[in-house]
Formats: structure tokens, C-alpha cells, sequence
């Protein structure tokens, strides 16, 4: 499935339909994952239809005050800061600033040339696991999953791409996906992504700006995703393991979720 492509709301994806093995899937409908939803248009059909009833947002306070989400109607919102405690010590600037970082290719040089990118952004995703609010805003985004009263969620970031990437990968482990499907999924919204920083990137390396820098900073590569993967191998031993210790969701909402998002097929 899962790109939908909705004018109003950037890098829109239904998990819905993705393998789970044994003919089983992702139940569609019911977990959903976006940018930032400061432009959301709630009449726009395609974002009506999906009758989304909680957005789990997982953006800091700073992000959140500077573009608020526009609620779908009937929408509860759900604050799940990942970094609160983290953002300032990972090396990484705040999403909000990759637009500074963009218009200015000898700041960008400055503080993230040379690989440093890609080893600030591996710093921040073993955040991702291991900081304690990202453990708290990851227990907080399973257990609305697992509600039965959630109605459709969506969960989101500010570009959709790390935070968002990181909660969609949890949850698709936690039901089964195989390596495959998580790391195709983790990967597939650079498209969107690229096309919403478009004219960035272009003024960026028309200024002299180095491309790939420019890419590293507004996509993902497989190396960041290997870095959380490698933390939750090395600290819990397994996803499992990470969810029930580490994340400290109850075995019964892990049951609920699956039971709720999993489409068993034929």
C-alpha cells in the first residue's frame, strides 16, 4: 500500500498490507505515520476518508510551538516527545533547523561535514532506544496502537523520517515483519522526502553546498536504522526484549496490539 497521496499532509503512509508472514498483514487503516501536520487540510478527501481519531505526535515543545498540528475533525492529540531529554547532547540539530542548515552550506560544513552527519544521526538514533524520554514516548505511541478505543492513529515527527521511522520499524517487528519488510519500509519515504526539500536541496548545492551532505542531512540511510538495531541487540538482546524491559510495555498490550493490527488472512 502504504503511500497515500495527500496534498495537505507530507510523507503520508498506511502501514496497512504489509507482510507479516505466514499470509498474515498489517490490519489497513489503523496505523498511520506522517510528517508534521501544520498544513493538514481536514476536508481534503483523501485525509477525511482515513477517519483518523488520535495523532500520537512525537515532535519536542520547541517543534510543536513553532508549527502546530492542524487536527483531523474529531481527532484527540497525544504528546510523545522522544528527544526532551536527548536533543542537546546527540550532536544532531532539531528538525526544525535542518531549513537553517539548508539555506547556509558553510554552517551545514561547519557542523556536519566530513561524515559527521551520519555519526550524529547514529548517536541519535541509539537515543531513539536507549534515552529515557524516547522509552516513554515509544511506550506511550505502543500502547495507543493497542487500544481498542484509538480509532485510527497516526503517528508522526517533523519530517517523517527518524522518529516516525524508528516507531513504524518497533511496531512492525513487534508483529512479525521480517528484516526485509522493515528495512524497505524504513527506506521508502526518501522520495517523499526529497520531494518536499526539493528546492532546498537545489538552492543548497547551487550555493556550493555539497549534495550527498544535503541528502544525508534530509533522508535515511541504512546506517542510522543499523545503529538502533545494533543498541536494542547489544542492551535487550532482542525487539521483544526491548519492548517488555526496556520500553516497559506489559505483555497484555503487546497481545492487544497484535491482535488489533493483524490481519490473519486467508
Amino acid at each position: 500500500m502504504p503511500a497515500i497521496p495527500a496534498t495537505s499532509v507530507a510523507n503520508l503512509r498506511d502501514l496497512g498490507g504489509l507482510p507479516l508472514g505466514g499470509g498474515r498483514t498489517v490490519r489497513p487503516g489503523l496505523a498511520l505515520r506522517s510528517a508534521q501536520l501544520d498544513r493538514l487540510d481536514p476536508a481534503e478527501p483523501v485525509v477525511a476518508r482515513l477517519g483518523v481519531r488520535t495523532v500520537v505526535d512525537l515532535r519536542t515543545e520547541n517543534e510543536r510551538t513553532a508549527r502546530p498540528d492542524r487536527l483531523p475533525a474529531g481527532a484527540r492529540a497525544v504528546l510523545a516527545d522522544v528527544l526532551a531529554d536527548q536533543l542537546s547532547i546527540s550532536g544532531l540539530p532539531p528538525a526544525a533547523q535542518l531549513r537553517t542548515l539548508l539555506s547556509n552550506p558553510a554552517l551545514a560544513e561547519e557542523h556536519l561535514g566530513g561524515g559527521r552527519v551520519r555519526e550524529a544521526f547514529a548517536r541519535t538514533y541509539r537515543t531513539l532506544v536507549s534515552g529515557e524520554a524516547a522509552r516513554t514516548a515509544y511506550r506511550t505511541l505502543l500502547t495507543v496502537l493497542g487500544g481498542p478505543d484509538a480509532g485510527p492513529v497516526l503517528f508522526h515527527c517533523t519530517a517523517g523520517k527518524d522518529r516516525t521511522g524508528w516507531g513504524a520499524t518497533v511496531l512492525l517487528s513487534l508483529l512479525g515483519a521480517d528484516e526485509r519488510t522493515v528495512r524497505t519500509e524504513y527506506l521508502a519515504v526518501n522520495p517523499a522526502v526529497r520531494q518536499a526539500f526539493a528546492p532546498m536541496i537545489e538552492g543548497f548545492t547551487a550555493q556550493g553546498g555539497d549534495p550527498q551532505l544535503a541528502l544525508d542531512l534530509i533522508g535515511v540511510v541504512p546506517e542510522y536504522l543499523e545503529a538502533a538495531l545494533d543498541e536494542v541487540a547489544v542492551r535487550h538482546g532482542s525487539m521483544e526484549a526491548y519492548v517488555r524491559e526496556g520500553l516497559g510495555v506489559p505483555d497484555g498490550t503487546t497481545a492487544c496490539l497484535r491482535e488489533r493490527l493483524t490481519d490473519p488472512g486467508t
